[in-house]
C-alpha cells in the first residue's frame, strides 16, 4: 500500500511503534528472554516516547500535511511479521528484535528522505531513526 501523504508516513509510524512496543512487552515477559527483561522493558518505555513523538509531530504540522504529496514510496517493504514474542526461544527472540531495529531504522531513515519538504517532519523521523540506531546496537551485544 502507497505512503502517497504526510498522514499516512506518521500514521504508518504510528503502528510501527505499537507493534513494536508489544512485542517487547510481551517478550520480556517470557521465560526464554529472562537475560534480557531489562532491555526489553526499557525498548517498551521507550516506544511510548517514541509513539508520543510521533503523535506530537502530527499535531504540530497538521497544517502543512495535505500540502506535500509524497511519490514511489510503500509500506509494503516495512512491515515486517515476527511473530508472537511469547512462543519463542532465546535466540528466536533476540534474531526478531534485531529484525524489528533494522525495519525501524530503514523506514524512518527513508521517510525523513521521502518528507524533506517539511523539515520539522523529517527531522522528528531522524531523530527516531538515531534512537533505534542506539538500540540496535544494543540487541547486538546481546547476540554477541
Amino acid at each position: 500500500m502507497p505512503l502517497t501523504n504526510f498522514g499516512a508516513i506518521l500514521n504508518f509510524a504510528e503502528k510501527v511503534e505499537q507493534d513494536d512496543m508489544e512485542f517487547y512487552r510481551k517478550a520480556s515477559s517470557t521465560a526464554a528472554a529472562e537475560p534480557y527483561r531489562l532491555i526489553f522493558d526499557m525498548f517498551a518505555r521507550e516506544g511510548k516516547k517514541n509513539l508520543s513523538l510521533v503523535q506530537r509531530t502530527r499535531r504540530e504540522n497538521v497544517t502543512e500535511m495535505i500540502l506535500e504529496p509524497i511519490r514511489d514510496f510503500v509500506r509494503d517493504g516495512y512491515q515486517e511479521s515476527v511473530g508472537d514474542a511469547e512462543g519463542m526461544d532465546g535466540p528466536a527472540i533476540l534474531a526478531s528484535a534485531l529484525s524489528l531495529e533494522n525495519r525501524a531504522i530503514r523506514y524512518y531513515t527513508d521517510a525523513s528522505e521521502k518528507i524533506r519538504a517539511l523539515p520539522e517532519v523529517s527531522r522528528a523521523l531522524k531523530t527516531l531513526a538515531k534512537k533505534r540506531t542506539k538500540r540496535l546496537g544494543q540487541v547486538e551485544n546481546l547476540s554477541a
